[in-house]
């Protein structure tokens, strides 16, 4: 099985940013892919971000590239989410998961989750 913990959720303001951490363990195997999704209230869960932890290629959407960096530490088992120019649409609970492979066309089909980080950015 495979654990992963967030952290790094608050409050900003519009402009501002957060790093979002996930502490992952469990069979390696199941971590060659890992990165982020969010939820906002009354909407779908969206991919936010993924990253292959074995060649560090990095997968964006669209509203959050050029603002969005997602990066990983193999020593402490961590991958980050570094969020910059935040904007009101950002706010949602943010969740952490992890995948046996990230697929050659960019997608990935996370089987393990974390229990999320909540970000708000006010106006």
């Amino acid at each position: 099985q495979v654990r992963l913990v967030e952290s790094g959720g608050g409050s900003v303001q519009a402009g501002g940013s957060l790093r979002l951490s996930c502490v992952h363990s469990g069979y390696t195997y199941n971590r060659n892919c890992m990165g982020w999704f969010r939820q906002a209230p009354g909407k779908e869960r969206e991919w936010v971000a993924h990253i292959n932890t074995g060649g560090s290629t990095t997968y964006y959407t669209d509203s959050v590239k050029g603002r969005f960096t997602i990066s990983q530490d193999n020593a402490k088992n961590t991958v980050y989410l570094q969020m910059n120019s935040l904007k009101p649409e950002d706010t949602a609970m943010y969740y952490c998961a992890a995948a046996p492979l990230c697929w050659s066309d960019g997608t990935w089909s996370p089987n393990y989750w974390g229990q999320g980080t909540q970000v708000t950015v006010s106006s």
